[in-house]
C-alpha cells in the first residue's frame, strides 16, 4: 500500500519525451541585465587548540552553532521533514547547509556584482566570530581537512547521505573522502540562450583543470605535509566516474542542452522522493528509470531535478552554471574565484577571448593533466608551456571583463578581488604555497602552524 501511494503523482508531472527533460534549462534562460551571481563557500570547524574535528551534535558542536545564529542573527531553521534533525537555515535568499562530514556551507543570495558577495561572506564569517570564540572553536578555509581521519569525523543526518554512504564506496576508492574530508568554494551564472550557456559550459569545462591549479589549497593529510598541492583534487580523480569530471561530450562538442541531458541521463541514480519519503533507488541509470519505472514509481520533473542535484562534474549545468573546481580558501582569496569567473561569462569580449584560448584544448590532454595539477598546482607544464603562464593570460582576460563591467565600490572596480590571486599567479604560486612556506615535515608545531595558516 505504501509504494502504491508513493507512485501517485499527476499526469502533467511525468515525463514522456525527452524534450520533457529539457524544460528546466529552457524555463531558467533570462535577459542579460537581470543575470546574477551566487558564491558557495564551505569550511571545517575544529577545536581551535587542537584541532578535532566539530561533531554534529554535542555541547560543542555544528548544532550549537546553528542553535546561536537562529537564536542571534535571525536564521530561520530546515528540516528534511517536519520535526527532523536540522541540516540547513535559510536567511533573505541565503543558506547555511551542512555537507556530509559537518563542513559548514554558506551558499550566498544571488547579486549583481562581486562586492555584494563579499560583503556577505564576511558579513557571515562575523556572525560565527563571537560564537566560535565563545565555544573555542575556530573555521579552516582549506579544501581537504588537515588533520581528520574518517572515523574521526561525525555523518550529518540527512537522507541523501546515507544513500551515498552507501554506494559511492563501491564505485571508486575516494567516495567517501571526497563526501566528509573535503571543502570547496564555488560560483553560480546565469544563461540567456541555449547557445550561450552551452558555450560558457564548454569554456569553463576546458579551463576547469587550471583553475583548479589556480586555487590548489590542500596539502596536508591526516596531520602532515602529503607532497602534493591539491588533496582535494586528487580525491575526485577516483569517485563514481559517470557523475563526474570534465563531460567529454560536452567539452568537445557540446552544442545543445541536449548534449548535457544525454550525459546525464546515463549516470546512475541515488533516489526518488515521494510525499516526503526518501526512496533508495542506486540500481538504475535515470534513462533506464525514464523508460522502465522502478518499482511503480514513473519519472517525473522532480525526479529529474533531484537527479541533476546529484552530479558532480567539474561545471554543472542546472538553473544555473556552476564552477566547481576550486579547493576552499582562506577569506582574503574567497571573493577570487566569483571574481574570475565573472569576469569571463558576463562579458562578451572575455568569453570571446577564453573560448579562442581554449577552444584547441582536447579532452584527453585534459584528462592526462589533472593528475599533474593535484601534485604540482601551477607547478605543471600544459603543451610544453609552465602552467602559471597560461594562468597569467586567463587573468588578464577576466580582469578585462571585470573593468569593462565596471561595477564600482568605493572607487574599485572588481578587478579588486583577484588582487591577491595575481600575486601568487605572477610568481607561479597557488594558495598551497603559500600555507607551506617555511613548513617541514618534521617540524614539531606542524600542528599549530596548520591551524594558525588555515585559519579563515
Amino acid at each position: 500500500m505504501a509504494e502504491q501511494s508513493l507512485s501517485n503523482h499527476t499526469e502533467v508531472d511525468v515525463v514522456r519525451t525527452l524534450d520533457d527533460l529539457l524544460i528546466p534549462f529552457h524555463a531558467a534562460m533570462k535577459p542579460s541585465d537581470e543575470f546574477r551571481i551566487g558564491a558557495e563557500a564551505e569550511k571545517f570547524g575544529v577545536d581551535a587548540t587542537t584541532g578535532t574535528p566539530l561533531p554534529y551534535e554535542g555541547a560543542r558542536s555544528v548544532l550549537t552553532v546553528l542553535e546561536a545564529l537562529i537564536e542571534r542573527h535571525g536564521w530561520q531553521v530546515e528540516s528534511e521533514s517536519t520535526g527532523g534533525p536540522t541540516i540547513a537555515l535559510r536567511r533573505n535568499g541565503a543558506s547555511i547547509t551542512l555537507e556530509p562530514g559537518a563542513q559548514l556551507e554558506l551558499s550566498g543570495a544571488a547579486f549583481d556584482n562581486v562586492h555584494q558577495i563579499c560583503l556577505e561572506m564576511s558579513g557571515h564569517l562575523a556572525e560565527l566570530r563571537d560564537i566560535s570564540d565563545e565555544l573555542s572553536l575556530t573555521w579552516l578555509g582549506i579544501g581537504f581537512h588537515p588533520f581528520a581521519r574518517q572515523e574521526d569525523l561525525p555523518w550529518v543526518p540527512k537522507s541523501r547521505y546515507a544513500i551515498m554512504r552507501r554506494y559511492l564506496p563501491t564505485r571508486g576508492k575516494y567516495g567517501l573522502d571526497m563526501m566528509r574530508r573535503t571543502a570547496t568554494v564555488q560560483a553560480n551564472y546565469d544563461y540567456s540562450s541555449e547557445e550561450g550557456a552551452m558555450r560558457a559550459l564548454r569554456v569553463s569545462l576546458r579551463l576547469s583543470p587550471l583553475v583548479t591549479a589556480m586555487f590548489a589549497n590542500s596539502p596536508f593529510y591526516e596531520g602532515e605535509i602529503w607532497g602534493g598541492k591539491s588533496r582535494r583534487a586528487l580525491t575526485w580523480l577516483d569517485v563514481d566516474p559517470a557523475r563526474q569530471g570534465l563531460v567529454q561530450n560536452v567539452l568537445t562538442k557540446g552544442e545543445r542542452f541536449r548534449d548535457y541531458v544525454e550525459w546525464a541521463l546515463d549516470a546512475p541514480m541515488f533516489l526518488i522522493k515521494r510525499d516526503g519519503v526518501t526512496v533508495e533507488n542506486t540500481g538504475q541509470s535515470f534513462r533506464s528509470f525514464w523508460k522502465h519505472g522502478f518499482r511503480g514509481y514513473r519519472a517525473t520533473l522532480g525526479d529529474w531535478q533531484t537527479h541533476l542535484n546529484t552530479l558532480f562534474p567539474e561545471v554543472r549545468l542546472k538553473r544555473t552554471i556552476e564552477v566547481r573546481g576550486a579547493d576552499s580558501l582562506p577569506a582574503n582569496l574567497t571573493c577570487a574565484l566569483p571574481a574570475l569567473w565573472t569576469g569571463i561569462f558576463y562579458d562578451a569580449r572575455a568569453m570571446d577571448e577564453a573560448d579562442a584560448l581554449s577552444e584547441s584544448f582536447t579532452f584527453e590532454e585534459l584528462e592526462a593533466l589533472r593528475p599533474e595539477i593535484a601534485q604540482k598546482a601551477l607547478g605543471a607544464t600544459f603543451r610544453g608551456e609552465p602552467l602559471a603562464a597560461l594562468a597569467e593570460r586567463v587573468l588578464v582576460i577576466a580582469e578585462g571583463g571585470l573593468a569593462r563591467r565596471a561595477r564600482m565600490r568605493n572607487g574599485k572596480d572588481e578587478r579588486v578581488h583577484l588582487a591577491k590571486l595575481g600575486s601568487l599567479v605572477e610568481k607561479g604560486h597557488c594558495p598551497a604555497d603559500a600555507l607551506l612556506e617555511g613548513l617541514g615535515t618534521g617540524d614539531a608545531d606542524l600542528r599549530r602552524e596548520i591551524l594558525a595558516r588555515a585559519r579563515i
